[in-house]
């Protein structure tokens, strides 16, 4: 993910995986082309080849469909709103939250072990404080669904800790 505007009124954080689609993409292609290859050859078997390219390419698909997810969270001080919106093969959405119940970011962490060693991953998680009528209920939502290892999650909550600040300064 990444931070595309950074404004006192406007912080947008997206992430668009454009590398992952087109080495899926990539990958399909490939499939289907050496099916098709094989299927047309002169000496190709053409069953083995149909099975070849829909075998690879349908895999090839089901990843496209399965990893390939645009993600975008708009924190809006004219609106008051925190929109997070997200878009795959499978369809569009959008969930609306109030701005002023977003108390702060967290890093969510999980722990694996492995062969005798432990693997630590991260992901954001906004932390919403509930209505009135439940003064101590907190609502958890991750930013996104998966894990990482990488510096990512920790840039994503420092900026929008430190963003959130700046609403009282206006």
């Amino acid at each position: 993910m990444r931070i595309t505007r950074n404004t006192s009124d406007q912080l947008i954080i997206a992430n668009t995986p454009w590398l992952i689609g087109i080495m899926l993409i990539l990958f399909i292609l490939v499939f289907i082309g050496a099916g098709l290859l094989v299927a047309t050859a002169e000496d190709g078997d053409l069953w083995f080849g149909i099975l070849f390219g829909s075998l690879g390419g349908g895999i090839g698909i089901a990843a496209f469909c399965a990893f390939v997810r645009r993600v975008q969270i708009i924190f809006d001080r004219s609106t008051g709103k925190i929109s997070i919106r997200r878009q795959s093969v499978f369809g569009y959405s959008s969930a609306d939250h109030p701005l002023e119940q977003l108390s702060h970011v967290e890093i969510e962490q999980t722990t694996s072990f492995r062969d005798g060693r432990s693997s630590t991953l991260y992901r954001p998680t906004l932390i919403l404080a509930a209505g009135s009528s439940a003064a101590n209920s907190k609502t958890r939502i991750p930013i996104v669904a998966a894990y990482t290892n990488g510096a990512g999650p920790n840039r994503i909550a420092t900026a929008v800790n430190s963003w959130l600040p700046a609403k009282d300064l206006i």
